[in-house]
């Protein structure tokens, strides 16, 4: 399972409108940026009280990717 994969899985798991998620992966020279998408009425989840949702997933992203070239970052838009 690949980075995009394992956000999309984890954003679905989280929302109540899983066909709204869109993930896609935005690559550069420096590095690579996850952007996730949700329906408006479903950031909240995504976030979390005081963004500890937001961060769990960046936290399970960054650990995913330890071996990768580039980091990789999460970006909740």
């Amino acid at each position: 399972m690949n980075a995009v994969e394992l956000v999309r899985f984890v954003a679905q798991s989280l929302v109540d409108k899983p066909d709204a998620v869109d993930v896609r992966e935005v690559e550069n020279e420096e590095n690579v940026v996850i952007e996730l998408r949700v329906d408006a009425d479903d950031m909240g989840k995504v976030i979390g009280k005081q963004g500890r949702i937001a961060k769990s997933i960046r936290a399970i992203v960054k650990a995913a990717t330890v071996k990768n070239e580039k980091p990789v970052f999460v970006e909740i838009v």
